[in-house]
């Protein structure tokens, strides 16, 4: 169940209750695709940085370790060692990423795993029963994504079918959380809202999907290629079509100012692989702009990654020891830029909870842009 707290103009503040706790919002997901967060980051560090949800891949998970192993150990949850809420997504987005290796048919995508070539059909209900078998508290409904270059002709075809999906899933999901042998039968459902960078059909797929009186709703085929411009503009256009009293998840999205801007825009949760990827490559986040760690310039700075910064490793370390360990090619180094990059966006979230609870996300939104211009 999502409660609105407070509103600081489109902005909204809220809770939802999960089978597995509340998620304050707006959230920040850390992205775990396999189960584990890129970098040797843990369960217990994800617990000591402030995070949230945690976010893993149904198509990933049922390529290896396999759903039904996972399922056969506890599920999710259990498997990782990891008590707060878990969201999966659906593998509808390797229908777009995996566009080499697969074949969209009415009654679901056929893929060859990119692991071992080996042939896999995934459709709404098996999308929903590897969900089922993971135990996600939040599952995420089989649709396609399709490029933000295809055009109109592409894209309504498309988003039909994403729609008769959505029918299969909300079915599949409610037999499923009726069975005795399911993990979690309180799993929940969130929606997606797909239609390029057409304004009209991603205003009449929100109406149509809105219907169906889902846990959560998502704005999915964005960050896919359009211009920031782009993906702003379809945010305030389909926002006020999907239900206020349900929480609003953009996908996939992405940089700390891409969040401010969807946050301004009434947008609730965000996942995004760039703190992750971008540690992994010595890039870490701070309020005065981003850093590359490599840059000589660090070589013998003694202060920390960010003055102030609450996160372990500015607790501790220097930027000439991050950057030395990087250079020598020391996994700790990667450790440290990740771990720092996430508290980063956790943090930031927090604070953007608070800012819109005192009624002053505006201020907050114009002095942290201002200073990620300074680098």
């Amino acid at each position: 169940m999502y409660k609105l707290i407070t509103t600081d103009g489109n902005a909204k503040r809220g809770q939802l209750k999960t089978p597995h706790g509340v998620i304050e919002t707006p959230v920040f997901m850390n992205v775990g695709t396999v189960a584990a967060i890129k970098g040797a980051v843990s369960t217990e560090d994800l617990e000591n940085i402030g995070t949230e949800v945690e976010l893993s891949n149904t198509y990933h998970l049922h390529v290896r370790p396999g759903d039904k192993l996972i399922k056969q150990l506890g599920g999710l949850h259990k498997f990782m060692s990891w008590n707060k809420p878990i969201l999966t997504d659906s593998g509808g987005f390797q229908v777009f990423s995996l566009a080499g290796l697969r074949k969209i048919k009415e009654e679901g995508v056929y893929f060859n795993s990119h692991i071992d070539g080996r042939k896999i059909f995934m459709g709404p209900e098996e999308s929903m029963q590897i969900q089922s078998n993971l135990a996600s508290t939040i599952a995420m409904a089989f649709d396609e994504c399709p490029p933000s270059t295809a055009d109109r002709s592409y894209i309504m075809p498309s988003v039909d079918r994403t729609t008769r999906w959505l029918v299969r899933c909300k079915a599949e999901i409610e037999r499923l959380n009726n069975l005795e042998e399911t993990i979690n039968r309180k799993q929940m459902l969130f929606g997606i809202n797909q239609g390029g960078i057409f304004d009209d059909i991603r205003i009449e797929h929100a109406k149509q999907i809105s219907e169906f009186n889902l846990d959560g709703y998502a704005i999915g085929g964005l960050a896919v290629g359009e211009s920031h411009e782009e993906m702003y503009r379809i945010i305030e256009a389909v926002v006020p079509y999907l239900p206020q009293n349900k929480p609003t998840y953009l996908m996939g999205v992405g940089t700390p100012a891409n969040i401010l801007e969807a946050v301004e825009r009434g947008v609730d949760f965000f996942d995004c692989v760039y703190p992750t990827r971008n540690g992994r490559h010595g890039h870490v986040y701070t309020n005065n702009g981003k850093l590359n760690l490599f840059n000589a310039k660090y070589e013998a700075d003694e202060q920390p990654i960010e003055e102030g910064c609450g996160c372990p490793v500015c607790k501790r370390y220097s930027r000439a020891y991050v950057r030395h360990l990087l250079k020598a090619k020391e996994m700790l180094g990667m450790r440290f830029c990740v771990l720092h990059n996430l508290y980063f966006y956790n943090n930031m979230l927090r604070e953007i909870r608070e800012a819109i609870h005192e009624h002053r996300f505006l201020e907050y939104k114009r002095c942290k842009l201002e200073g990620f211009k300074n680098n």
